[in-house]
Order: structure tokens, then sequence, then C-alpha cells
């Protein structure tokens, strides 16, 4: 444990003491269930962030916030179970702020529907967009409109693609590289600005930083912050810089949104009751540099030929790289969007659970996710608050969940860390 959070922190340093509570009594499981529970919130204030922009709130979600916070503050709440009930209540109202931005992403930017999208680049000038912001995205495209000027997506920008509005757009070309923590060469490589959105952005090389715009709490030392919605510095930019090349050098089909497959959800389900289809497998989440995160490209490509993949994410990129074939007319690898999309493969879920009258819990599906960062915590809290058992998770456990805590989630929901080999554990699922 280490609490450094009031003025009576041992020696005035902090609480660290392994093995004893901390001067007011607080010990390593309350602090562990302070601390998911403010990176829980964490990640549910970014989504309603989004959201906000979008015009979606609810009342209930700030009033959530202020008491989960306020459970943390020191000499509140020694308590491990109703700690506990604010970790899963954090998840549960997550949920809600995730469908409230999936309901803002329909409403702004259409009916979204798969997609080919084009990765590389096409001649001429180029601004490349990465983060998760729709709206900036939009409020570019509207800015070039009438230019020869080309805008691409980077990173978790990637499912713009599968919304009308945004796809369609005639200056909207196509994609530009892969995860964020490439982003140091691929941002060298693009010749052009880049307009971060929000996390995850890494702190610049020399060689772009001159050329890196931000916008709003997104900012790293040097680069430029864009002040509101006018992106006429990043326009210009564009046009000073070196044009692009022509240079496409693949094709991703992207756009599995759950309106999609609910569409499809009647033939989906006699589908499964006639056994064509054997298993779903959800495996996605963030990706990022540290070893082990070949596990989720081993775990995928042992998946049986009659099974469906869906992802989401920026952990997708773990595992698009490769090609596993059709089944039922569908692709076997469906994207279906960013990481706050986890709403819509709840919502398939569920409707496949209401067709087959049983649980989430007793459907042939396997999640496996990986986890980056704070918005992958509150997605998982989600889940657990909606009782799903038998989730797998890493590449490596949550430094900030305590061995009891950690026990005690294993014991409810049977939440597994991921094993050494992906394919085993792709095999063990299946058994």
């Amino acid at each position: 444990m280490m609490c450094d959070q009031c003025e009576q922190t041992s020696k005035g340093r902090g609480c660290m003491i392994a093995e004893h509570p901390g001067v007011c009594g607080k010990d390593e499981d309350v602090q562990s269930l302070q601390e998911i529970l403010l990176y829980g919130l964490k990640g549910m204030a970014s989504y309603a962030h989004h959201a906000r922009r979008l015009g979606k709130t609810d009342e209930s979600v700030s009033e959530f916030i202020e008491e989960a916070l306020f459970s943390t503050v020191t000499n509140v709440n020694f308590d491990v179970d109703s700690l506990l009930e604010l970790v899963l209540k954090c998840g549960s109202m997550n949920l809600r702020v995730m469908e409230l931005l999936d309901s803002g992403h329909v409403e702004m930017f259409g009916h979204p529907r798969p997609a080919e999208v084009k990765h590389g680049t096409a001649e001429g000038p180029g601004i490349l967009v990465t983060g998760h912001d729709m709206l900036d995205l939009l409020n570019v495209l509207k800015q070039v409109e009438g230019t020869n000027i080309n805008v691409y997506t980077h990173g978790e920008m990637l499912p713009a693609h599968m919304y009308p509005i945004l796809g369609d757009h005639p200056n909207l070309a196509g994609h530009f590289g892969g995860p964020w923590q490439k982003q140091k060469t691929e941002f060298a490589a693009f010749p052009g600005p880049v307009l971060a959105t929000t996390n995850c952005l890494l702190l610049p090389r020399e060689s772009y930083k001159d050329r890196l715009f931000h916008t709003r709490v997104t900012a790293v030392p040097e680069g430029v912050r864009i002040d509101g919605d006018d992106y006429g510095p990043v326009i210009e930019s564009a046009l000073r810089c070196a044009p692009c090349d022509d240079n496409w050098v693949s094709t991703s089909t992207i756009g599995f949104h759950r309106e999609v497959l609910l569409d499809r959800a009647a033939e989906i389900v006699a589908a499964c009751k006639e056994g064509k289809i054997s298993h779903f497998f959800l495996i996605g989440g963030c990706d990022g540099a540290e070893p082990g995160r070949n596990y989720y490209s081993d775990f995928a490509q042992a998946t049986p030929h009659d099974s469906f993949i869906l992802t989401l994410g920026c952990g997708k990129y773990r595992i698009n790289g490769f090609d596993y074939g059709t089944h039922l007319g569908l692709p076997r690898l469906m994207d279906m969007g960013q990481c706050n999309d986890a709403f819509g493969a709840i919502a398939v879920a569920s409707a496949l659970a209401d067709a087959f009258e049983c649980s989430v819990n007793d459907l042939p599906l396997t999640i496996v996710l990986s986890w980056f960062e704070q918005k992958a915590v509150a997605v998982l809290l989600t889940l657990l608050s909606l009782g799903v058992t038998n989730i797998r998770i890493g590449p490596a456990a949550p430094a900030f969940i305590s061995p009891n805590i950690m026990k005690r989630l294993q014991d409810t929901y049977n939440l597994q860390l991921i094993g050494p080999d992906g394919a085993a554990d792709c095999a063990a699922s299946l058994a």
C-alpha cells in the first residue's frame, strides 16, 4: 500500500508499509478498492466527456461521480463490502455512459454500416487525426471541404469510417498507421500535421513536434494547442508541409456495430441452433508495447473456423493482421468499433441470451480482454457489474488490485489472468 493523501502520512512521506495499515487504519484492501474506484471513474469520465460533447448527459451519472469521489476522501470509508458495492456501481453507471455515447455517435454521424477502408496515403497534402473524438474529426472535415487536403484516421479513429456522415465525406481518404504505441515512428513518417484529440498520446520526437496539434485536455510540451474548434492552424500546416505520396498498402473491413449484428440476430440465432456456429469470442481492449501481447494474436489464430471473433478497441491491432476467412457469408473477424463500443458487444450478447432464454454466462462465448489504462478498467467493471464470469484479462495483473481483492474477484466471477499460451487457453475455453 502507498497512500499520501492526508497530513498524517507516516513520517510525512506516505504510508507505505506493506503488511500494516496506514496511520488512519486503512489497509491495502481498502486502498486497493479506492484505487479501482478512482481508475474506473477516470475511464467513465472520459466516455462521459465524449458523450457530453455530443449533447448526451445523465444527471444520475454526475450524482454518482460525486458520491464515489466523496467515498475516497480521508476517513470516510474503511469497509470493504460497501466499497466493493461502489466499484460495481461504477461499472453499471459506465454502462449507462457508454449507452449515451453510442446513441450520440449514431444520431450525430448516422447509422453504422460495414465499410472497406484503404490503408496508406494518397498523393497530396494530408492531416492525420488520432485519438477517439469523432466530433473533432467531423469539424476538421467540414473545415477542409472544397480543398485538396486529405484527412486520415489513426489508431482508435479507424471506426469513424463506419459512420456515413464521416465515412462518405470526400475529404476522408483512408487510415494511416496502427496502434498508439507505434506513433513515434508513424507520426515521423507521416509528412503532414497530426491532430491528437484524446489519449493515447506519447511525448513527440523532435522530427514532428512542431506539427503535432492537440485539443482541450490532451497536451504535450511544445505541441500546438487548439483552443476551441478552429482548425485553421492545422490546415495551414497541411498546406505548408510536404505532401503525402500515393502509397496505398492494404484494405480492411470494419463497421460491425451492434446495429449491424442485431439486424441479423435471427439469422445468427438460427445458425447457432442448427450447429453451424460453434463459438463466439470477444477479443479486444487496449494494445500496448509490453511483451506478452502476442498472446492475443495466438489466441485469435487458434479459434475454430466455424466460430466468430468480435473485437473492439485498439487491441484489434493485435489480431486484425491475419486472414481468418469467412463463415456464413460474414467475415469471421468483425470489428465492432472503439473501446466504448463494448456497449454494443454487451447488447449483442444480451440479445443472444434472450433468444436462447439463458444468461450471458451460458452462451458459447469467451471474453478475452487486454488492458492498458483506465477506460479498460471501467469496461471491466461494467462486465463484472452485469455478473459476467470467466473473463480472461492480461497481459499483466493490475498492480492496484491487492491479492485479497483479486482472490475475491476470482472466487465470485472466476476472473482469470491469461496464461503463457494463447492457443492453449483457446482450447481450454472450448473444452
